[in-house]
């Protein structure tokens, strides 16, 4: 499967008072992650493709995450992102977070390709388009 990495800086305004990271924090840096893995699948940004593939977005409909070391103000941590299982509209992503090559993260996701329009309540799964099937499954 294809994997992305990207480094990301933990800043200041992700921290508690006690300058370690407020977990829901580790969420966004998920979600990014998961838009840059399908950029890259796709050749593409995020505007770029939600216009070329007329959809909607891929919602997160399932998270979990283990926490395994603590990260804090100032570390430089790296995300290693890749789909783990591709099935008809959703896909599972797994997110390894480490710090000094420890594993700190380990996150989890569930997301679903949808079309429509959520103002109007007809948001529904569609299948992933082929192309980026066959692109997320290359190594």
């Amino acid at each position: 499967m294809l994997v992305n990495t990207r480094s990301v800086r933990i800043e200041w305004g992700d921290c508690d008072p006690a300058s370690i990271i407020y977990y829901p924090r580790y969420l966004a840096f998920f979600d990014a992650s998961t838009s840059a893995l399908i950029e890259r699948a796709l050749g593409m940004k995020k505007r770029d493709y939600l216009k070329a593939y007329d959809f909607t977005g891929h919602p997160l409909v399932r998270t979990h995450c283990r926490f395994l070391a603590p990260t804090r103000f100032g570390d430089d941590v790296k995300i290693e992102t890749t789909v783990t299982d591709i099935r008809r509209s959703t896909f599972d992503v797994r997110h390894l977070l480490t710090r000094d090559e420890t594993l700190a993260v380990e996150g989890f996701e569930t997301r679903a390709w949808v079309a429509g329009d959520p103002a109007r309540g007809d948001m529904r799964a569609v299948p992933l388009p082929r192309h980026l099937v066959e692109r997320l499954s290359r190594g």
